[in-house]
């Protein structure tokens, strides 16, 4: 899995729609009502993630899982976020990141439920929307977490902390930082539905060809072993679940609103993997489909265009 992250020498400043009187910290908020700095290399944001509900996943297993969407609404949580990097930031050299994960008075906040398997789940994106790492930040304790990345290249990056506070909803708090230097112009984006990862054939289907803003689509990913161009039978659990999508809005200034993590449904064919899900507003979006090949975790990646 790839890891990533971080940069500037310095602690990201944060103006939120409520203020903040802790330094460097986010003030959490409802996240359509997320407000920018207007530096996009030094702005931090925390938004509140409620379970977006949508029908029963659980398959064989009957649990629901649900649709993590940074767009809905729900009274503002009580967490802020600090983003704290080495210093001497360079692209494609290990960095260490540490997270401090504090209430509406600056105090620690230490007890964090487990969901998925992990305290803290990482989503890292380039600007671009070309770089894209899930990693996983080791727990230290008063608050803290720490990991170490790395980023593949100069330009800004948008950061997605999605944690539980004990007894609480999921939050996410979205980090901004940036590796010094000049970035480099974006490709065009590769707009195919079928793709090759390693051993790995992936097919997205879509139930119609054109994609509405706030109508529920079932995303379907098709699977097979490139080598026998059968279908992909040797499928594992992935943090819980046979797998995860996440699906970012293309904007220039993303905030928590632009944010989906899906669950998969159980109990689909072989070589199948569907999630139930839903896109806020019209736009370009790009999708991130993990899966576990017998250790190997295959990342999918796919651009839709929503009307």
């Amino acid at each position: 899995m790839n890891r990533f992250v971080s940069a500037f020498a310095v602690l990201s400043t944060l103006l939120s729609a409520q203020g903040c009187s802790f330094p460097a910290t986010s003030g959490d908020v409802p996240a359509q009502t997320q407000q920018t700095s207007g530096q996009p290399s030094m702005a931090q944001m925390d938004g509140h993630t409620q379970h977006m509900e949508q029908m029963n996943h659980g398959g064989s297993s009957g649990s629901e899982h649900n649709d993590h969407s940074g767009g809905n609404s729900g009274t503002p949580a009580t967490s802020q976020a600090k983003l704290t990097v080495s210093s001497n930031i360079a692209a494609k050299k290990p960095v260490s990141l540490a997270i401090d994960i504090r209430d509406s008075a600056g105090k620690a906040i230490t007890d964090f439920d487990t969901f998925q398997e992990k305290l803290m789940h990482l989503i890292a994106v380039s600007d671009d929307l070309l770089f894209f790492s899930h990693i996983h930040p080791t727990y230290k304790g008063n608050g803290r977490f720490e990991v170490e990345a790395s980023f593949p290249k100069s330009g800004g990056y948008t950061l997605f902390a999605d944690y539980k506070p004990a007894g609480q909803t999921e939050r996410v708090s979205v980090l901004k930082t940036a590796v010094p230097g000049t970035a480099s112009p974006a490709p065009a984006a590769d707009q195919n539905f079928t793709k090759t990862f390693g051993n790995t054939k992936v097919q997205l289907a879509l139930p119609e060809a054109t994609v509405k803003a706030g109508k529920e689509v079932m995303l379907v990913f098709n699977m097979q072993d490139t080598a026998t161009g059968q279908k992909v039978t040797d499928l594992q659990p992935y943090l819980g679940e046979t797998g995860h999508l996440v699906i970012i809005r293309q904007s220039a200034d993303l905030k928590a609103s632009d944010y989906i993590h899906a669950h998969a449904h159980g109990g689909t064919p072989a070589g199948e993997v569907h999630f139930m899900t839903q896109f806020p507003q019209p736009g370009k979006y790009k999708l991130w489909g993990q899966f576990n090949r017998n250790g190997q975790i295959v990342t999918a990646d796919f651009w839709v265009n929503v009307l």
